[in-house]
């Protein structure tokens, strides 16, 4: 009998340069993950996933990996990230690691290969072509070409950086090889697999160009649901492990795809981590997902941030509420205030919903983006593409103390803390009742109405609420005025203080009902 954990899960993002470090040298490491392992089991997180600690030259912060069977020298080894596993289990949480299938390091030995000869077998395995000219329009997820010229008239494929070429899936030897690296991981204890760019696998092989309002040549393809039925076979192998996709996808029917009973066991909900703090699209987007799953019998999930997007205190702090790459808000006006009351209601909202939940280290802290990184220190190559950087939300997390490293590091931590993170530390806001840590704390582990149906109650204009089973309802008010609460018999969690019996704009409400 399965337990699948990945349907109602709560699940932690670990940035491993950015959680903790415990050598000392500015960046974090499974040292420090091991050593911070107990505030995750306090926080009563049921899975940890783990952003990419491969091998890598670092040029897209790990995302270009040269050995997926062993761990980069900064974060430790092999045999630590085997003894994390270990513990993690012990402390009764699952661990599930990233894999980039789109494509590899340019260090990796593949494409070293590949480079030395024009006959080397491994040339087959990317998208190598002879042209004088740019073989396509093609423009990369990060901006700009997507084609990097070597020689006098040969090019190769990169959808990312030039750093990162990608590789054919039309080749069988490349398919063989991430199943062996699947259950390389899974051999080891890991539960599960997070797939990086998971629509991005395969090309059109006629290379044609692209043309505007209609589907990329290179983006969700049929032929990838044929490697991830493979890869659900090989899941399938072992016990409770699970298959978690990146899947940017606008059409609902062409992402719920991926999710069919062979496919993959979840994917990221990024309609909803884009959604406006409005109450007509936070439903319609809330209805959208839960119907979509319901056709394939996958589980809901529900993000608001991770280590791409800008976090969400930030976002909800703003006029414009919403994220996307190609609306860049950076350095508009920012309520810290008002995007904190938001992102405390908002905990309650995804904690609440019927799926699983997923937790970007930090967001149990009430962070916000740091937009005061100075262009040089900004180590996010797509800075340079799209004059945005992700490294304001991958910023070191602050444990303890009053002003930097907060307790991250013994160094200089590699991106520099706001000295306002002072009364955001993890010392700081442990036994305040308050503090955003108490809350995500209190209310992962009220959770106990997982596996209880969802119903909507209406309570008027601007109010979202609903029921799990007969005895839990949860109350949003997203109107501009309190609103009174429904009859109940206990206030289990609010996200802030009520009015008497009433529920002010931008507050959450757990209830008992009976």
């Amino acid at each position: 009998m399965t337990m699948q954990w990945w349907r109602d899960a709560v699940i932690y993002q670990v940035y491993p340069r950015s959680f903790a470090d415990g050598d000392g040298d500015g960046v974090g490491d499974i040292a420090g993950i091991r050593a911070r392992l107990g505030h995750l089991r306090d926080l009563g997180v049921d899975a940890i996933w783990m952003s990419p600690w491969y091998p890598s030259p670092m040029a897209d912060a790990g995302y270009d990996v040269s050995d997926f069977r062993d761990i980069d020298p900064v974060f430790g080894t092999l045999g630590e990230a085997e003894a994390l596993i270990a513990e993690a289990h012990e402390a009764g949480i699952r661990i599930i690691i990233d894999i980039v299938p789109n494509h590899i390091s340019s260090e990796h030995p593949w494409f070293k290969a590949a480079l030395e000869s024009e006959t080397a077998p491994e040339r087959d395995y990317f998208w190598f072509r002879k042209s004088q000219n740019m073989p396509t329009n093609w423009i990369g997820e990060f901006g700009g070409t997507a084609w990097t010229k070597i020689g006098e008239d040969t090019w190769y494929l990169h959808l990312f950086t030039p750093e990162q070429p990608d590789l054919n899936w039309e080749h069988p030897e490349v398919q063989r090889e991430f199943e062996s690296i699947l259950r390389f991981w899974f051999d080891r204890g890991a539960d599960g697999i997070r797939i990086d760019s998971a629509a991005l696998l395969f090309k059109d092989t006629a290379l044609p160009e692209v043309v505007d309002g209609e589907p990329h040549p290179f983006h969700d393809l049929d032929a990838v649901h044929d490697v991830y039925r493979s890869w659900r076979r090989i899941a399938e192998e072992y016990e409770d492990r699970a298959l978690i996709g990146e899947v940017w996808m606008p059409d609902v029917e062409r992402f719920t795809n991926y999710l069919r009973p062979d496919e993959l066991h979840a994917a990221f909900n990024f309609d909803f981590l884009g959604c406006a703090w409005d109450p007509y699209l936070m439903r319609s987007c809330i209805q959208r997902t839960l119907d979509a799953h319901a056709r394939v019998g996958a589980p809901p999930t529900w993000v608001l941030s991770n280590h791409d997007v800008t976090r969400h205190v930030t976002r909800y702090g703003r006029t414009d509420t919403t994220f996307s790459f190609e609306n860049n808000l950076d350095g508009t006006p920012v309520d810290l205030e008002l995007g904190t009351r938001r992102a405390r209601a908002a905990a309650l909202l995804t904690l609440s919903l019927p799926g699983s939940a997923y937790i970007y280290q930090g967001e149990e802290l009430g962070l916000w983006e740091n937009e005061n990184i100075e262009p040089n220190q900004i180590q996010d190559p797509m800075y340079a593409r799209r004059g945005h950087t992700r490294d304001g939300c991958r910023v070191p997390l602050p444990w303890s103390g009053d002003e930097p490293p907060y307790g991250f590091t013994a160094g200089t931590p590699w991106l520099p803390q706001p000295a306002e993170w002072k009364d955001r530390t993890v010392q700081a806001q442990t036994g305040d009742p308050t503090s955003m840590l108490e809350l995500y704390r209190s209310a992962i582990g009220l959770r106990v109405f997982k596996d209880q149906a969802f119903a909507w109650l209406d309570r008027g204009e601007g109010v979202l609420a609903w029921t799990r089973g007969t005895d839990f309802a949860c109350v949003l008010n997203l109107s501009e005025a309190p609103v009174p609460l429904p009859e109940h018999r206990d206030i289990l969690l609010a996200s802030s203080p009520l009015d008497g019996d009433l529920l002010p704009s931008d507050t959450a409400v757990w209830l008992r009902l009976r």
